[in-house]
């Protein structure tokens, strides 16, 4: 890294921790209003989306006037690269818990039915995966962000044999859509996460050994 941009970097990390965090805790609570059905969080995880909304803005931002100002190439490039795209999948990742919460009203007051037992097993795991993917991140760790990528299939199948589970109750009973419509749409949300957290954990290899880790592939990036 050339120490003149040492400063912005330091900057730019600050600003990306403080909006991982955001959307971290946004994501926690999202799970937690529908596996509680409690509706009463669901304004608070908006309120706190709109807050990440501007983070994410201002982070772009920022690292466009590095970009213009500094011109960096090489492992500086990388940097900015790498964080510009996991800036905007953070963004994705706080619209997808804005979407998730919104399913807790229909959640609440309700008995679990046996096709959800999977759901709080899937969220844990992707949760993990994002904590991991945000920690090999920062840590600039490929070794961790490697074991995100492997934690993917997990929560694929978990998110297809749940999803299996509901359209055979649906089929065994139509009157029963209406409550497994809205567990598929969780699911399918949760599982949204997982792969943008094994997008983040695939930017962290690339910031780190310069490998371009996209469908199983891995591709040197060219140094200047």
């Amino acid at each position: 890294m050339h120490p003149h941009l040492a400063p912005e970097f330091r900057r730019l990390k600050a600003s990306l921790f403080s909006l991982s965090a955001a959307v971290e805790q946004n994501v926690h609570l999202a799970v937690k209003a529908v596996l509680d059905g409690d509706a009463s969080l669901v304004e608070r995880i908006r309120a706190r989306d709109q807050e990440i909304d501007l983070m994410e803005v201002e982070f772009e931002e920022d690292c466009l006037k590095v970009l213009a100002l500094y011109q960096p190439v090489a492992v500086d490039l990388r940097f900015v690269v790498a964080v510009l795209k996991v800036n905007n999948d953070l963004e994705r990742i706080g619209d997808l818990a804005v979407n998730i919460a919104e399913h807790a009203p229909t959640f609440a007051g309700k008995d679990p039915v046996d096709t959800a037992r999977l759901l709080p097993t899937m969220a844990g795991n992707a949760q993990a995966m994002l904590r991991r993917s945000l920690d090999a991140l920062v840590e600039m760790d490929p070794e961790l962000a490697q074991t995100v990528l492997a934690a993917d299939d997990e929560v694929d199948n978990d998110y297809h044999e749940l999803a299996a589970r509901a359209r055979a109750e649906i089929r065994a009973d139509g009157s029963r859509i209406d409550e497994m419509l809205p567990l598929m749409l969780v699911s399918k949300h949760i599982e949204r996460i997982a792969d943008l957290a094994t997008n983040i954990a695939e930017d962290a290899i690339y910031m780190v050994r310069g490998e371009i880790v996209r469908h199983g592939r891995h591709h040197a990036a060219r140094e200047e």
